[in-house]
């Protein structure tokens, strides 16, 4: 658990998830993709329920090599990092990561703070060793964010995702530990 006060004055948490956030997640997750083109879901495309929400915080948890994070400012959730390493004992240690905020709370410096608590995590497991994640080209201000903390860029993911009847690229980056 980490607090960070932001420029604005108001006081962030950053916290693992727990089975008793499914509700404010889902409701999360259906409000994010109104801020954010760059996501990998659109409005109404992610249909998950609470319950599977819930399994999904409870196996999170439960695992060495995946970590659900949340971020709250005034009792709401504003922010949410999942990130899922591989289920095999050849893949276990690598492993990809998702980050959103809520439009309202960008500029803050809420995501980079979410990535750097994520990357603390995977630096005291005794599992992950590669954190990989893919990001729109055309997401400039992403990709700054993301070398500006040490990931890499590893190659390029020709037309990886079609948004209202046109192919983006995805960059894929890497960041080592250990």
């Amino acid at each position: 658990m980490k607090t960070v006060r932001l420029t604005n004055g108001q006081v962030l948490l950053i916290r693992e998830a727990v089975s008793q956030d499914a509700a404010d997640i889902i409701q999360y997750l259906e409000k994010i993709p109104y801020d954010s083109e760059f996501l990998t879901f659109g409005p109404g495309e992610l249909t998950r329920s609470v319950d599977e929400e819930e399994k999904m915080i409870i196996e999170s948890s439960k695992a060495q090599n995946k970590v659900t994070l949340v971020v709250e400012v005034e009792n709401m959730i504003v922010g949410c990092l999942n990130f899922r390493g591989g289920p095999r004992p050849r893949n276990e240690h690598t492993g990809e990561f998702g980050v959103s905020v809520l439009k309202k709370y960008w500029g803050q410096g809420i995501g980079s703070a979410m990535i750097e608590e994520m990357i603390e995590w995977a630096k005291v497991s005794t599992v992950v060793r590669k954190i990989n994640l893919l990001v729109r080209s055309d997401n400039s201000r992403a990709v700054h964010i993301y070398e500006k903390l040490g990931f890499m860029r590893e190659g390029v993911i020709s037309r990886g995702v079609f948004i209202s009847g046109q192919f983006y690229d995805y960059i894929h980056m890497g960041y080592l530990i250990n």
